[in-house]
């Protein structure tokens, strides 16, 4: 029985997929479940599993198609199994490269600091990551540098000879097609550059009770939810907090109106190898610092892991990105509509303050409120930022509700 593998249903927001990478062949034996190929949307990179166990029997788009919503895109025969060809024999001096063939699987040097995706890929084309240049963050091998040395046949051999260095006074440049991610990113920011009148305000924070806080219940946190008491569910709550006494801040434009919302959605700025992404912790204002905490961590691994899906990117009315994790000491984030504003987070840093009336040590953050200026008045702003320092110098405040 033939059964047709489909495109999965795409929100109104996406239009269309490209293929990335098929993970199978014509004539492959495929399991239920298994992933066959990586279909890259504007948002996230999307798995297609299989839908039953069987044969792949047709590929009817390659790789770089580009595919819309319920579009068949393969046929597997259900039931069947792969045709095996027929064993011919060998002498025996060919055993040898029949025992390096059936030892390719085996994990290459150097997969260890890959994605999940990154490794399956290394495996399955036995490639050695290190022979291959990394276009990711600081130089790190992507899952699509992977594909594209595997594109061919086998993965590039390492050189028997070091590479030669570069001349001095060379100049080289390599051209790279920006990913469907990227473009998409990068579309969203101009449009919010060009429709929104952005303005930024800053505050600092002294972060003092909340490292106590952290420091004396820490374990006992830990032991109880299963998870590390961090310092952005205390950002979240108390932006949760601070939307309710400011909702114009958690609001919206839409043409000539201003839609208020009666809930707070969190987008959270998460860093990835493909681009920045802001999966939403829904219903904030009904979660506790655990749930938020676990909702954190289980969004940052579905990042690493590329299973993030499109329902967890859809939404938010508020957004909280943190440039502190990379050092960053001070920024201007962007607004990302329709949301109408963001609060940037940044490094702590020791420095002298002064308390009452004494010059003392204190682990400070700068923050940073960027809004839509044309529905945010600068006083809302700043109040909000100031119940947002209250709230984090006085924890026990936030815990309490007030």
């Amino acid at each position: 029985m033939s059964i047709e593998v489909k495109v999965p249903v795409l929100p109104e927001s996406v239009s269309d997929a490209l293929i990335a990478t098929w993970h199978k062949k014509a004539g492959d034996a495929v399991k239920r479940d298994e992933n066959l190929l990586d279909l890259e949307t504007d948002k996230v990179v999307l798995e297609v599993p299989a839908p039953v166990d069987g044969v792949l029997k047709e590929i009817k788009f390659e790789e770089g198609a580009t595919v819309t919503s319920q579009q068949v895109i393969a046929v597997i025969e259900e039931g069947a199994a792969a045709a095996a060809p027929a064993p011919a024999p060998a002498p025996a001096a060919a055993e040898a490269p029949k025992a390096e063939k059936a030892e390719a699987k085996e994990a290459p040097k150097g997969v260890d600091e890959l994605s999940p995706a990154g490794r399956r890929v290394a495996v399955e084309e036995n490639i050695d990551p290190s022979t291959v240049a990394g276009t990711g963050r600081d130089g790190r091998v992507t899952k699509e540098d992977l594909v594209n040395a595997g594109k061919g046949g086998a993965a590039p051999a390492a050189p028997a000879t070091p590479a030669a260095k570069p001349t001095p006074g060379s100049r080289p440049e390599e051209r790279v097609p920006m990913t469907r991610i990227r473009t998409r990113i990068a579309e969203r920011l101009m449009q919010s550059k060009n429709s929104i009148a952005m303005l930024t305000s800053f505050n600092e924070v002294n972060l003092a009770e909340v490292v106590k806080l952290r420091k004396s219940l820490g374990e006992q946190f830990e032991k109880a939810n299963g998870v590390k008491l961090g310092f952005m569910s205390f950002f979240v709550k108390a932006a949760t907090e601070a939307l309710k006494r400011y909702p114009v801040i958690n609001a919206s434009v839409d043409g000539n109106d201003i839609i208020y919302h009666g809930y707070q959605d969190i987008s959270i700025a998460v860093s990835t190898d493909k681009g920045l992404v802001t999966p939403v912790l829904r219903d904030v204002q009904d979660m506790s610092f655990a749930d938020v905490e676990k909702g954190i961590v289980g969004y940052a691994k579905k990042a690493r892991d590329g299973k993030l899906g499109l329902d967890d990117l859809q939404g938010g009315t508020f957004t909280i990105t943190n440039g502190g994790t990379f050092g960053s000491l001070l920024s201007t984030p962007i607004v990302n509509p329709p949301q109408s504003a963001i609060l940037g987070m940044h490094t702590i840093k020791e420095r002298p303050v002064v308390e009452n009336g004494q010059v003392i040590a204190a682990p400070m953050m700068y923050l940073a409120l960027s809004y839509d200026h044309r529905i945010i008045d600068g006083r809302d702003a700043v109040l909000f930022l100031v119940d947002i320092k209250n709230q984090l110098e006085n924890p026990q405040r936030m815990l309490l509700g007030l």
